[in-house]
């Protein structure tokens, strides 16, 4: 099964205008798109497409149309041009819990065979908004290195006119993505995300479960709290210019 859990922490600490930090445990699921229907095979708690406890919507990814997800990352590899014999895609995301989540980052690895060959990484607003960056990648090294432009309306404390740089470990016993975001005078911001791998099974879930709750409405609730807190702090607010729906951009 390469299907699994990462059981961690997500942080995040703001340098400019003021400094600011956050941390929160959480967990993740990494998920094999092709097993997905075996996972939910003798769990009670985990569901595809069907409210549960624990559930996986093709709706909340992709396209959200509820359509087949790698049928979508390879039709979309295809139009940018890259690796065409992709057999494997893998995402990173969080669950619903009691039908309900919010993913501000999901991420997509996509496989030839044991090689990873394209990350897509899928970033999520408040405004139901998404924008998803396509990286073709080609290292055989464990540490993946990625940069691009901002392009996407994220945070109502923070300007477009920057740029993001993404440091990864490809997942493996440990989960690690870093991300850097910074314009011309240096660094504003660093997001974290790190875990151990344990197996997607009843009882971890379950575990989960008890350990964190309500995790999907604790995210959207740190969201909300945190803009709270950045502006008693007195951080600029940044108005939201172009609404979109659903984007996709290649980089390099």
């Amino acid at each position: 099964m390469n299907s699994c859990i990462y059981n961690g922490f997500v942080s995040h600490t703001r340098f400019k205008p003021v400094k600011h930090s956050l941390k929160y445990n959480t967990f993740s699921l990494f998920i094999d798109l092709d097993e997905i229907k075996n996972l939910t095979k003798n769990n009670p708690i985990f569901s595809f497409n069907k409210f549960n406890i624990f559930s996986f919507y093709n709706i909340d990814h992709g396209n959200r149309d509820g359509k087949c997800l790698k049928n979508w990352v390879k039709a979309n590899l295809k139009k940018f041009e890259i690796d065409q014999n992709i057999n494997s895609v893998k995402l990173l995301c969080y669950p619903r819990i009691f039908g309900y989540v919010f993913n501000p980052l999901s991420i997509f690895y996509c496989y030839d065979g044991k090689n990873l060959k394209a990350i897509l990484y899928e970033v999520k607003n408040t405004f139901n908004e998404q924008h998803t960056y396509v990286f073709p990648t080609s290292t055989s090294s464990n540490l993946i290195l990625h940069k691009c432009h901002k392009k996407f309306y994220v945070s109502p404390f923070m300007e477009m006119k920057t740029f993001y740089n993404f440091r990864l470990l490809k997942p493996g016993k440990i989960l690690s993505v870093f991300i850097k975001q910074s314009d011309h005078e240096g660094t504003l911001l660093t997001a974290c995300q790190a875990g151990k791998r344990i197996e997607i099974s009843t009882k971890n879930l379950f575990n989960e479960f008890i350990t964190h709750p309500l995790m999907s409405f604790k995210i959207i609730t740190a969201i909300h709290f945190e803009a709270f807190r950045l502006w008693v702090k007195g951080v600029k607010y940044v108005g939201r210019k172009i609404k979109i729906k659903n984007n996709l951009s290649i980089e390099n």
